[in-house]
């Protein structure tokens, strides 16, 4: 059957769960372009009214927007009805407050119009991970935050696993929160945690999708093992899947001419099967059973209510085949099923 988007799937071994589609909220947080927290705020309630009930967010997203715009709306919300998470590791600090010697982000300003003097600070001890979620939390305007992932703890994976993982834990074990787990863009440092930690969910952007599976190989065969939950983010790659030709994004950059040669492949293959590629896109990460959920990270409401239709979109087995066929997807990689006659 087509996938329903507003059905939940549970988040790890925890007994929360989650909508298959999710709000990531990067995009209306400002990246790349100002944000307009009000414009942001109709969004969410938007997604909302739709059926959404999962929805992400950190503090380096908008330096603060995403989580704010999050509160605004759900802080008048039912509180058992969603789950929200959040990331550490990152503190938005002013320019002027900022110690000696601190660890900053420098690469991140530039990526958010609406930081000001504001920077991120790597801190992924104890003390700044307990910071971190307050900070969130009086943001947000919640009394907690269900998952709470370490946030792309790329160069600093002793301070991860040895300082903000213990941390986490112990807060999860007096169900501060309720899972825990790590968001990254590249699935070996995922693969990491999973062996040497006790997760419940991890946010994977943009390496297990139809254009790049770079994470079927290790990562998800761990994960279902270990009965950790996957949240698929950058499903669209960053853009490149959304509409590819020259100057489309992919890992956050111009895409390289390689990928978009892949990426147009994929969309012929699909246009052969009357099939469009956001469809196949949103779907296919989604059939593997590590996945729980999408974070769509959309910036305008008219996006974000193509969603629904993208997932519920009938796509026969034969484009799958051509695509395992064509070397575009893993041979034995999980694909949707189509529905039947009754």
């Amino acid at each position: 059957m087509p996938i329903e988007p507003f059905e939940r799937r549970p988040v790890g071994r925890t007994s929360l769960s989650v909508t298959v589609l999710g709000l990531g909220t990067a995009p209306l947080a400002g990246i790349y372009a100002p944000p307009d927290e009000d414009a942001g705020v109709r969004l969410v309630e938007r997604a909302w009214d739709l059926g959404v009930r999962y929805f992400d967010t950190a503090p380096l997203y908008g330096f603060g927007v995403g989580e704010r715009v999050l509160g605004r709306v759900l802080a008048g919300k039912p509180r058992d009805e969603f789950v929200i998470s959040t990331k550490v590791g990152r503190l938005v600090r002013r320019a002027g407050e900022i110690p000696s010697g601190a660890d900053v982000d420098r690469g991140q300003s530039s990526n958010w119009p609406a930081a000001g003097d504001s920077r991120a600070v790597f801190d992924y001890s104890g003390d700044g991970v307990r910071r971190s979620i307050d900070e969130s939390l009086a943001r947000l305007g919640l009394d907690r935050i269900d998952v709470v992932y370490i946030h792309d703890p790329d160069d600093h994976w002793e301070a991860a696993i040895g300082e903000a993982y213990p941390a986490l834990h112990r807060l999860r074990e007096q169900g501060a929160v309720r899972a825990i787990g790590a968001g990254m863009n590249q699935s070996a440092m995922l693969a990491r945690f999973a062996r040497e930690g006790d997760f419940d969910m991890f946010m994977l952007a943009g390496r297990y999708t139809i254009l790049d599976q770079e994470a079927f190989a290790e990562l998800l065969p761990l994960c279902v093992e270990k009965g950790i939950s996957i949240a698929i983010a950058g499903a669209m790659n960053s853009g490149v899947l959304a509409d590819p030709k020259p100057g489309s994004k992919f890992n956050y950059a111009t895409a390289p001419q390689p990928i978009l040669d892949r990426a147009v492949r994929l969309r012929e293959a699909c246009a052969r099967h009357g099939v469009g590629l956001r469809a196949a896109a949103a779907q296919f990460p989604l059939a593997h059973p590590a996945a729980a959920t999408i974070a769509a990270g959309v910036r305008r409401i008219e996006h974000l209510e193509e969603y629904p239709a993208l997932l519920r979109e009938e796509i026969p087995e034969a484009l799958w085949d051509d695509l395992r066929a064509d070397g575009l997807i893993p041979p034995t990689a999980p694909t949707p099923p189509i529905a039947t006659a009754a």
